[in-house]
C-alpha cells in the first residue's frame, strides 16, 4: 500500500511512519505548511506548525530512510480554519479550529492532493482506532483518545485514513521512539491554538473582529458593565468577567449566553449552564445505525446513544432524533439523560455507540452545536 503520512513534527506521527514502514508499505512524509510565515520557534511557539517542527519531521524521514516534502496549505488553512475561527466568535459562537483543521485540511485537502498522486491512504498519528468492518472507535488509550475532533470526518475520508498508533498507550509510544532514535520522542506534545503562538486569544480576536461594544447583564436584564466585545466571552467562562457588583446570593457567576447580533452577554448562577436538549446540524454520517435511526418509522426514530461535546469530557448518555435531509447539512436533537453544562454554539457534538464488545466506542457521527435549551 501506498500511504501519505502527516508528519506534524512529533512523537505520534514519527512512531506512525516508522510502524508502517516497518509493516512494508511505500511510505512518504509530508508536513503541511499552515502559515505564510512560519519563523515561529518553539520558544515562541506552543502550537504543532512551527519550521523546528518541519525540520524534526524531515530528520526522522532522514532516519526512516523515506522520501519527505513539505506542502504549502497555507491559503487553504486561512480560509477554512482561521477565517472560521474568527467568524464563528463574531457570530458568538465558540469553535474548535483543531477540529475545523481535521476536517478541512488533513483529512479533506491533504486527502484529496493524496488520492490524485495516486496514494491509498493518509495516515496520521491521531490516537483513534478503526476496526476491521471499518469503524472509527476510541483509541486504547482513554487519556490521549481523540476520535472527538475526527468524529467530524466523512465516510468516504475515513475509507482512506489510518491511525498506526491508536492502538498503543503514550507512555509506550515515547519508548517506541527512543527505541528508533527519534529526537522527538521526549519532545513535548503541542498544546495551545497554532496560529495564536503567544496563547492571547483575546488579542487576536480583538485585531481580527474589532471593537464591538456592548453590555454584560444579569439574568433579569440588569447591567451590570459594558465590554468591548462579546467575542472575549464565552459560555461556562468564569474567570475575566470583573464585575464589580457581587450577586445577590453571593455565588460566582459564570457566562449563560452571548448574543453577538445586539452585543448582549448575560451572566448568572452554575445551574444556569445546565442543557438538557442540544440542537446540531452539518451532520457528519460515519455509522450506518445513523441513518437507520432516522430512516425508521417517526414512533421509532429515534436512537439510543452517548454524546460527547469537548475533546476531553462532557459525555452523557441520549436519545438522538437525526433528519439527514433537514436544512443545513441535516439535523439532529439530543435529549441528555442528564445535564451538562458549558454548552455553546459552535462546539461539535459527537454521537458514540457505547461499547458492544468490549473494544471502545463507535463513532456514529456528528453535528455543530446550533442551539441549547
Amino acid at each position: 500500500m501506498r500511504v501519505l503520512v502527516a508528519m506534524s513534527g512529533g512523537v505520534d506521527s514519527s512512531v506512525a511512519a516508522a510502524r508502517l514502514v516497518e509493516a512494508g508499505h511505500d511510505v512518504v512524509g509530508v508536513h503541511l505548511a499552515l502559515s505564510k510565515d512560519a519563523r515561529q520557534t518553539r520558544e515562541s511557539a506552543r502550537g504543532c506548525c512551527s519550521l523546528e517542527d518541519a525540520a524534526d519531521a524531515r530528520r526522522v524521514c532522514d532516519k526512516l530512510g523515506i522520501p519527505f516534502y513539505v506542502w504549502d496549505f497555507s491559503d487553504r488553512f486561512k480560509e477554512d480554519v482561521i477565517d472560521d475561527f474568527v467568524d464563528s466568535y463574531a457570530r458568538g459562537e465558540t469553535p474548535n479550529p483543531c477540529l475545523r483543521c481535521n476536517e478541512k485540511i488533513k483529512f479533506s485537502a491533504l486527502l484529496e492532493r493524496a488520492v490524485a498522486l495516486g496514494f491509498d491512504a493518509v495516515a496520521t498519528g491521531h490516537y483513534a482506532r478503526i476496526d476491521d468492518a471499518g469503524n472509527l472507535r476510541r483509541s486504547t488509550d482513554p487519556l490521549k483518545d481523540q476520535s472527538y475532533v475526527l468524529g467530524v470526518l466523512t465516510r468516504e475520508e475515513l475509507d482512506h485514513c489510518l491511525f498506526p498508533v491508536g492502538d498503543t498507550e503514550k507512555p509506550q509510544i515515547r519508548e517506541e521512539a527512543a527505541r528508533y532514535g527519534f529526537s522527538t520522542a521526549s519532545k513535548p506534545d503541542s498544546y495551545d491554538i497554532c496560529f495564536i503562538p503567544d496563547g492571547n486569544t483575546q488579542a487576536f480576536l480583538g485585531s481580527h473582529i474589532g471593537l464591538r461594544p456592548g453590555m454584560v447583564v444579569d439574568q433579569d436584564g440588569t447591567e451590570l458593565k459594558e465590554h468591548d466585545g462579546a467575542f472575549q466571552y464565552t459560555i461556562g467562562q468564569r474567570k475575566g468577567l470583573n464585575i464589580r457588583v457581587p450577586a445577590a446570593d453571593g455565588k460566582p457567576r459564570y457566562v449563560t449566553e452571548v448574543d453577538a447580533a445586539s452585543g448582549t452577554v448575560t451572566v448568572g448562577p452554575r445551574e444556569a449552564l445546565r442543557v438538557s436538549t442540544i440542537r446540531a446540524d452539518r451532520l457528519k454520517v460515519l455509522h450506518p445505525a445513523m441513518t437507520s435511526a432516522a430512516s425508521a418509522p417517526a414512533s421509532a426514530g429515534a436512537m439510543e446513544a452517548l454524546v460527547q461535546i469537548r475533546a476531553h469530557g462532557g459525555v452523557v448518555g441520549c436519545t438522538a432524533v437525526v433528519d439527514p435531509e433537514a436544512g443545513n447539512g441535516g439535523e439532529m436533537e439530543l435529549s441528555l439523560h442528564e445535564p451538562l453544562e458549558g454548552v455553546a454554539r459552535g462546539q461539535a457534538a459527537v454521537l458514540y455507540l457505547p461499547d458492544p464488545d468490549g473494544l471502545g466506542d463507535v463513532v456514529l457521527g456528528s453535528g455543530t452545536i446550533c442551539g441549547t435549551a
